[in-house]
């Protein structure tokens, strides 16, 4: 069994709708989804708003290219275009693999160009900790430590505060 956490980020368009037609592409590897969250925008302050969520999923046949080739499916459904000139720059859907625990439940670790892994950011974004610990109230992330330790200690604890949950917004999965 292959387990990934999946951060999801939109700040272009239908927001909320983007975020939605991630989980259904994703389908019924979908277990469970975080709360949504806004944030301001990360590493580029010139444009909107994020939603933000996480999720993690299972699929018993996937490894970790599937899990970013399924990020990329859903990210391409939503038009998402990259611009080169600005890395952290406006997107449709952003999809990141976070982490991905292979069948013996270890972390999955690669330092590929294309596919690190755990994410080599995640620790510094409250915008992925904040909604994973949603879903893993007790999660660590591999080399980094306890999630709750991360954005309460860490770097991300200056972005904590701005992270604001959206009751008012909902995500479910089909699982």
């Amino acid at each position: 069994m292959s387990r990934a956490v999946l951060a999801l980020g939109s700040n272009l368009g239908d927001r909320l709708g983007h975020l939605r037609s991630a989980v259904a592409t994703l389908g019924d590897a979908v277990r469970v989804v975080s709360g949504v969250y806004e944030t301001p925008p990360w590493g580029d302050a010139g444009q909107p708003a994020y939603l933000n969520a996480v999720l993690l999923a299972e699929d018993p046949d996937a490894g970790p290219y599937d899990w970013l080739e399924r990020a990329r499916s859903a990210e391409r459904a939503a038009g998402r275009e990259r611009d080169p000139a600005r890395r952290f720059g406006p997107r449709t859907l952003d999809v990141d693999v976070i982490v991905v625990w292979g069948a013996d439940d270890e972390p999955v670790l690669s330092d590929a160009a294309e596919l690190t892994l755990p994410h080599p950011r995640a620790h510094l974004r409250a915008f992925v900790l904040r909604p994973w610990i949603d879903i893993q109230p007790y999660g660590r992330l591999p080399g980094h430590g306890w999630l709750t330790d991360l954005l309460t200690t860490g770097p991300a604890a200056e972005d904590a505060l701005d992270v604001r949950p959206r009751p008012d917004l909902t995500l479910e999965s089909t699982a």
